[in-house]
């Protein structure tokens, strides 16, 4: 089964799937209103995980996420977590200030989460 690259692209942010390296990168300002908005987003990481053991996703250039975004990715991590299969690697920015404090909470759903801050 193969996934074709996904692409979610506003004026604000975009997010694409590159199943090739099984990474979902993530780029500009997120700050959807509630998580039904998010729910697209929640899909297409959920699609991908469906393809591969080990799965990244790239935030480096994800400058903000708010609350409502934070959810998404925590109720992403739980999803991962119960498959029970997966490696999943958060790539972060020590740059981008959410990121550093925001990720390792994130750990803390998922102890077997490996977190890579490039600075």
């Amino acid at each position: 089964m193969n996934i074709k690259p996904v692409e979610i692209k506003t004026d604000d942010y975009s997010i694409w799937y590159e199943p090739e390296s099984s990474t979902a990168f993530f780029q500009g300002f997120l700050r959807l209103d509630g998580m039904a908005e998010y729910q697209p987003i929640m899909n297409l990481l959920v699609s991908a995980i469906e393809e591969s053991d080990s799965f990244n996703v790239n935030l480096k250039d994800l400058e903000f996420l708010n609350s409502s975004g934070i959810s998404m990715l925590s109720m992403f991590v739980v999803r991962v977590r119960e498959r029970g299969n997966i490696q999943l690697v958060l790539q972060g920015s020590e740059k981008v200030l959410w990121q550093t404090k925001s990720l390792k909470n994130l750990q803390r759903l998922m102890p077997s989460l490996t977190l890579e801050f490039s600075s």
